[in-house]
């Protein structure tokens, strides 16, 4: 499957470059193709396709998107241990939601994103360019348009949930002074919305080989089902019912279903994982990005995995969260037993014989030298511990891994329909006898006891223990009305911080812009 769709991806490379600007709409084509000898069949479309979603590969990228969404939640932080990772003070920010519009790490979201609004806009415009032209097949050009429109309806998803005001762009033939007004939230909400009802109902519902990787029919509805799960937040007025119908849709397909095993989704190979309904595809070699061991584990954990680089000692759990699992979750993993795959390394580390103890050899720490991840953090700034808090250990890290994993990262999952289906049911009824079904079939898997009812506190707490670093916590924290409380580090916050702030250097290139709130 992974090799079909770096194929494509890379070919497409080739053939339209892209950008990750707003502002700056230039292009640079570093090679092309005759579209007289090119586009005569699916195979030579799906190539061109191949820069969209090359630029899904900066989402997992430390101080890039998913790192902004993580350390902003009560899931993540990075600590500042003494000379290490005080990076300006922008995590320490993040955790605290002080963000400031200079940050890099808002910045490089904001570029993200529009990098990839861009690229689809580039690629719409081509496309209905050569049909207007004559010079493709408007029947085979049209459902890759559709394609096209759909992931573009995900990136401005992802905008309109982290920044809420921004300038809505869907065309690429702009002016050269282009410069776009801010529109208001529940003007983003509704071109998504209008996008997503438009255009999923032309994506193919195949599931096989050309399709994974790409937004189908499926993809699209899980969009639709995570709009509509958090239309109250965006417009004031809850869609529960469309958020179960577009749930209800993917399960009622029969092509998804839970795996008996949890870990067998966040694999090394995890191509064929039956709850992947939309991924990027990493791959250590062709498509990087993926550097989960680089950014979470401790420096001497280089022998725990035999890993080809040294890990950089950041990204930690909170004790809260990492407490929150009962120690009979198979989720949680066991506390020095690297053995048993867990969302969490924590205690004595080892090498990788799993018996030999690591040695912080410049360790600061008291208590002595043994590498030990302490759920415990004793401080955010400026000397948290080298070894305070439990790390990320979800995704698998192979023996000798490189900075780059292989593991295919899923943005939809069908665990997360599966639970977006219970929240509307139980939002509408909070005693629900389906909506806790639901929930007790993902406990069930995770082999501890069923809820006997849903509560607002029971609910956000599982939807956290399963999907944890899956980048949705800070939109769950906010729906659930938990994202202003305080947290371990954490202040109580104003609700207008649960956006971002639009970039200082946007602002300034762009007058049209307004800033949001608070900011």
């Amino acid at each position: 499957m992974k090799k079909y769709m770096i194929k494509a991806l890379f070919v497409g490379l080739f053939v339209i470059a892209f950008n990750q600007s707003c502002s700056d709409l230039d292009e640079n084509v570093y090679s092309s193709v005759k579209t007289d000898d090119f586009f005569k069949n699916n195979d030579e479309f799906i190539a061109a396709l191949g820069a969209a979603y090359t630029n899904l590969y900066g989402f997992l990228n430390h101080g890039n998107y998913l790192s902004t969404q993580e350390v902003s939640s009560d899931e993540i932080m990075i600590p500042q241990r003494g000379g290490d990772w005080f990076d300006g003070g922008q995590w320490l920010r993040a955790h605290r939601h002080e963000y400031n519009p200079n940050d890099d790490c808002v910045t490089n979201s904001w570029n993200f994103l529009f990098g990839g609004v861009n690229t689809c806009n580039r690629l719409i415009f081509t496309f209905e360019k050569l049909i207007g032209e004559g010079k493709v097949d408007a029947s085979l050009a049209r459902p890759f348009i559709a394609e096209l429109k759909v992931l573009r309806g995900l990136w401005y998803f992802w905008l309109l949930d982290s920044f809420g005001n921004v300038p809505i762009v869907d065309r690429f033939d702009v002016p050269a002074d282009f410069k776009p007004a801010t529109k208001t939230r529940a003007e983003v909400y509704a071109f998504v919305e209008k996008e997503l009802n438009d255009n999923v109902p032309l994506l193919t519902k195949d599931k096989n080989l050309a399709t994974y990787a790409r937004v189908n029919y499926w993809a699209g509805k899980a969009i639709q089902a995570k709009l509509y799960l958090n239309a109250g937040v965006y417009t004031g007025t809850p869609q529960w019912d469309k958020a179960i119908a577009a749930a209800d849709e993917i399960i009622n397909s029969n092509n998804y279903a839970l795996e008996g095993n949890y870990f067998a989704n966040f694999n090394a190979n995890n191509a064929a994982s039956k709850e992947n309904i939309f991924v990027i595809p990493y791959d250590q070699v062709f498509a990087g990005g993926f550097n989960m061991p680089q950014m979470t584990l401790h420096y001497g954990s280089q022998a725990t995995f035999n890993l080809t680089d040294q890990p950089w000692n950041g990204y930690c759990t909170l004790q809260e969260f990492y407490e929150s699992y009962e120690n009979t979750d198979l989720r949680k993993g066991v506390s020095g037993n690297q053995q048993i795959r867990g969302n969490f390394h924590a205690g004595p580390q080892f090498d990788d014989d799993g018996r030999t103890p690591i040695n912080d050899d410049s360790a600061d720490d008291p208590g002595g030298k043994p590498l030990v991840f302490t759920p415990e953090i004793n401080a955010h700034f400026p000397n948290c511990f080298r070894q305070a808090g439990a790390r990320v250990g979800k995704f698998e890290f192979p023996l000798g891994a490189t900075p780059n994993l292989n593991t295919d990262f899923p943005i939809f999952r069908y665990s997360d329909i599966l639970l977006t289906k219970a929240e509307g049911l139980w939002r509408k009824s909070a005693g629900d006898a389906a909506a806790l079904a639901l929930v007790n079939q993902i406990r069930a898997r995770a082999g501890v006891a069923p809820f006997t009812a849903l509560t607002s506190d029971n609910f956000l707490a599982e939807r956290g223990r399963e999907m944890f670093y899956e980048g949705w916590r800070r939109q769950d924290q906010i729906r659930f009305g938990a994202w202003a409380k305080t947290w371990a580090f954490k202040p109580a916050s104003e609700k207008c911080k649960e956006i971002w702030p639009i970039p200082r250097a946007q602002i300034n290139a762009n007058a049209n812009l307004k800033q949001n709130p608070c900011y």
